[in-house]
Order: structure tokens, then sequence, then C-alpha cells
């Protein structure tokens, strides 16, 4: 199987990981192990442990791994990294971890697949779901949700100017029929949309719809803030997060979480001394996001929207 994926900001992140040969290493969105294959030819003694809700994902990065020269030991769970902790401690893997790597991207593999249905480019099926056991596909959203439910992930999750026309229009069209392929959501959009209000910045007009249709399908952004909380907990004092969003809601997300684990004091700032007792379990690496290079983004196009984040341990 060909998972082909270009590993995003792959030097920051090994840098950022801070790695060492006998540490352990955690890849939360291993998928096509870009990263983690270059994190585990930097381990000796180490383990690396990956994570991704796909099964082709975990078939194709395992045999990747294991092409790696490396004498160190790795492992792939199936499972969403929102449920790490449990995931590591029914694999018998809930020791420390030395860093922990996060790239909230879609893989090019899921994108260049036209059959996944997460591309506005091609026509196919519309489906979107990162795990392909789960029942609810973007096709069940668009074809059952009401106007209002789907005002409110367009404007929520892709800040869509146009929501409420859109959703409006898919109920319309819904009516007559089932809206069933990629291309009808695009035509919807392109209907919704009047032309002169489109933006000027040359990205797509359904960028935004699929966006929101995809967070919703794989439940991307509720569950963040405790999955980065939790991950933080696991580890050791010096250990590392790195975090990689493609877009403002993630990237916010991770910042306030960030900054709250390093500032967690609710006291008035005009209190001398801080008498709420919360203490900061992390220090900011990254107060801006990291971003890629010129280089990078001639190589890799979809770099363009990455941010990096990382905090360490205290």
């Amino acid at each position: 199987m060909d998972f082909h994926h270009l590993p995003v900001l792959l030097n920051e992140c090994l840098d950022g990981l801070k790695i060492r040969p006998d540490g352990v290493y955690l890849d939360c969105t291993l998928g096509g192990a870009g990263h983690s294959s270059e994190i585990l030819k930097r381990l000796q003694t180490g383990t690396l442990i990956g994570i991704d809700r796909d099964a082709d994902a975990i078939e194709a990065a395992t045999a990747r791994l294991q092409a790696v020269d490396s004498p160190a030991r790795f492992a792939t769970l199936r499972g969403n990294f929102h449920d790490a902790p449990a995931l590591l401690r029914d694999a018998g893997l809930d020791g420390g971890l030395d860093g922990v790597l996060i790239d909230l991207g879609v893989s090019s593999h899921q994108l260049d697949v036209r059959e996944r249905g997460f591309s506005y480019h091609d026509d196919a099926p519309l489906d979107m779901r990162m795990d392909q056991s789960q029942a609810l596909s973007a096709r069940e959203i668009v074809n059952t949700w009401s106007e209002d439910a789907l005002n409110r992930i367009l404007r929520d999750y892709a800040e869509e100017k146009w929501a409420r026309q859109i959703a409006r229009v898919i109920c319309d069209r819904r009516r007559n029929a089932p809206i069933e392929r990629t291309a009808q959501l695009v035509d919807i959009v392109d209907a919704a949309i009047p032309k002169k209000f489109r933006q000027g910045d040359g990205s797509h007009p359904a960028r935004r719809t699929f966006q929101a249709l995809r967070i919703a399908v794989n439940d991307e952004l509720e569950p963040l803030e405790p999955a980065l909380r939790a991950l933080s907990g696991l580890l050791n004092p010096g250990g590392r997060l790195c975090v990689i969003t493609f877009h403002s809601l993630e990237d916010r997300i991770v910042k306030n979480t960030f900054r709250n684990l390093a500032d967690p004091c609710t006291c008035p700032k005009s209190f001398p001394v801080c008498v709420c007792g919360k203490k900061p379990t992390v220090k900011l690496i990254t107060r801006k996001p990291v971003t890629a290079s010129a280089e990078e983004l001639e190589q890799n196009p979809r770099s363009r929207s990455a941010s990096l984040r990382i905090v360490e341990k205290l």
C-alpha cells in the first residue's frame, strides 16, 4: 500500500522533541510514519509508540518502521489519540514519556485517495471518515442534520461567513434527492456564495465547508483540550509536547491550553502573592508558532498553513 505523506515541519519537530537515544516517544498521529521513521532512526535503546485511527495508516506505517535501521523497539496502536492514556495502559506501555508529537493535519494519502471523500478537487462519495469503521460520515451529516446544525458547524468549525446560506441550499437540494458525492456539495457551495463575494486569496470556495464537515465527522475539536492536558501529564520532567495545527481554531485551542498549563494561577492580578495554589506544570518553549521555511513551502505547499507549538514538562 502506498501511504505517501510528506512530514510537515520535520526538522523543527525533531529539534523540538530533543530526542534522547534512550527515550520513549509517542507519535499521536502516525499517518505514513514520516515523522516517526525519523524519530526511530535517532533512538538506540529507546521506544517509539505510534497511534492512528486509520487502519491503512497503521498497516503502511508498520511496514515503513520495520524497514528503519534502528535497534530501538516500536509499537503501533490503532485508536484515537484523545484516548491515548487508555490505549497505552491497555498495551502495557503506560510508563512516562520523554516526548509527544501531534500532527493534526489530514495525511496526503487521505487527501489524495479520492474514495475517502476528503477533497473538493475530485468527485467521490461523501465520506471523510479517518476511521472507516465508525458509522458517522459526511454523507449522513449532509443528508440528516437540521439546517441549524449545519449552520452551526459551518460557522463554528470553519468560520464560514456564508454558513446559513450554504446550510439552506443543502436542505433545499436534499429534498429532491440525497447528496451523495463531493461534486454535489461543491456545486451547492458554488450556488450559495455569490461570485462577487468570493475571497480574493485564491482559495477554493468549498474549502471551509469541507473543513467543517471533516472536523464534525471526526470530532476533532471538542476533545482536543482534555487530550492535551492528559498527554502533558504523561510526560517525564523535561519531556516535550509538540503540536502541529493547520487552522486557527485548532491553534487557538493549543495556544490557550498551553498558556493555562504554563500559568494556571487564577488569583487577581492585584494580589501580591498567589493564594489559589495552582502551579505551572509546563513551560512554553515557543511563545509564537513555528512555521514552514521558504524551502519547505516550495517543496510541500500543504505546509503553508502549518503552525508548531511546543511546551516542556517541569
